[in-house]
């Protein structure tokens, strides 16, 4: 994959664009992966937690954007209570940990992103990508990543995020273990979702949320 440098949008199937017309594809390269965060970075998670409680997270849903994913949710089958959107689902993984824990640079960045804007971005690992992503439905019985036996195989229909060689994530769901950025990852290539109701400025600052805490976020 080419680019870089400014959001791109990604091509969405012409039956999946007639079906969800407000659902977009965009992303954006940047170099970075699973390092270490700086203590800044830390810091700025711990400052982040203590404004994240739980009356709060009841508040969530009743917002406009984590509101527009939740009937995004309810048109393709999900039920937002259960399959959380993914701020909600950052939310109550924070409640249960009692804090938004440090991983890395490139995942701390990506829950700062979420819970700053309340749209989700995801990471692949660059190198794992082939050509352009796009979002389509899945052929019946094709493998969630590549070069795994363990992939999981998907039921035909099943909305993904796909690049040239097969699905790469599912939509709004897991990332497959053969893109995953690791320790070993120098550039990666983030996506997001825009669906109706979701302006597509907040998806661009969501990109650029995480573009610029992976710039100067790592350790020394």
């Amino acid at each position: 994959m080419t680019g870089g440098g400014e959001p791109q949008e990604g091509h969405v199937e012409a039956a999946v664009a007639e079906e969800l017309p407000g659902l977009r594809l965009w992303w954006m390269a940047v170099a970075a992966g699973e390092q270490p965060s700086s203590p800044e970075l830390k810091e700025r998670l711990r400052d982040l937690s203590s404004r994240f409680r739980g009356a709060q997270a009841v508040a969530l849903r009743t917002k406009p954007i984590p509101h527009a994913y939740r009937v995004f949710f309810r048109h393709i089958g999900l039920d937002p209570d259960v399959a959380r959107v993914p701020v909600e689902e950052t939310v109550v993984q924070r409640l249960k940990d009692g804090e938004f824990r440090s991983r890395s640079v490139l995942r701390d960045a990506l829950t700062i992103a979420v819970m700053e804007t309340n749209v989700p971005v995801w990471a692949l690992d660059a190198d794992a990508v082939d050509g352009e992503l796009e979002v389509r439905r899945a052929a019946e019985h094709e493998p969630l990543g590549r070069g795994d036996d363990r992939a999981p195989w998907l039921p035909g229909g099943r909305l993904v995020v796909a690049d040239a060689a097969g699905p790469v994530a599912v939509l709004f769901g897991d990332v497959s273990a053969s893109h995953h950025p690791t320790a070993g990852t120098r550039r990666s290539v983030l996506f997001s979702l825009q669906v109706d109701g979701v302006p597509a400025i907040h998806v661009s600052e969501a990109l650029w949320t995480v573009a610029d805490i992976v710039e100067d976020g790592g350790a020394p």
